[in-house]
């Protein structure tokens, strides 16, 4: 099956960003208070908006995090991606050979439209996502495991959601990849494939997502 829309996932797909941001977030959650191990952010926040950790902290500690909890993280999270964020390996040559046999596509994040960005200008993705090919969860009411961003996205880019396909490698995208109708592409580079129940293929290099997509 030929796709008419390629949806990409961003942390962990896209740009290598998921050990660095959940790094820093554990480390920030344990200086305020709450005790978090790197395992423990990786298995409870990978691929979700930052709602759900003030949700998840306030559901099993009945405390709120701090007001500023977002500002402070995201500068974190910035500044160590300016110093160390790379692209994941292999990606630029499956952006290349989509955009050389022109097969629409774009990128659905959980992260702020900031946070795309500025991951994007740091790794030299920029030139190939537009403003028009970025789709975000400030974007929508409720992000994944909710369809919503992906059914956005899908609309925007004027594509049926049984037209396309999703690149993840988080069970909550995955999750909700499957709820849009989509078929989804599980990227196992960080999670096992067991976790990511649900997908059309599961494949651990991203050189293999070229001809997966073929």
């Amino acid at each position: 099956m030929r796709y008419d829309l390629v949806i990409f996932d961003n942390d962990g797909v896209l740009v290598d960003s998921e050990p660095l941001s959940n790094r820093l977030l554990a480390a920030y959650l344990t200086e305020l208070g709450h005790p978090t191990s790197y395992e423990d952010s990786i298995r409870d926040y990978m691929g979700s908006a930052l709602h759900r950790v003030h949700e998840l902290i306030l559901e099993r500690t009945g405390q709120r995090l701090p007001e500023d909890f977002d500002d402070v993280f995201h500068a974190r999270v910035f500044a160590a991606f300016e110093r160390e964020l790379r692209p994941v390996p292999g990606v630029v040559g499956v952006l290349e050979k989509l955009a050389a046999d022109g097969v629409p596509y774009c990128v659905a994040s959980s992260g702020s439209h900031e946070r795309i960005r500025v991951g994007h200008r740091a790794t030299g993705l920029d030139r190939w996502f537009g403003e028009d090919r970025i789709f975000s969860s400030q974007d929508v009411g409720r992000g994944k495991p909710a369809p919503d961003l992906f059914l956005y996205a899908a609309e925007r880019m004027g594509v049926a959601p049984e037209r396309c396909v999703v690149v993840e490698d988080s069970p909550l995208g995955v999750r909700a990849a499957v709820a849009a109708g989509m078929d989804v592409y599980g990227f196992t580079a960080m999670t096992p494939a067991g976790k990511l129940a649900g997908t059309t293929h599961l494949f651990s290099d991203m050189g293999e997502l070229a001809d997966l997509l073929a």
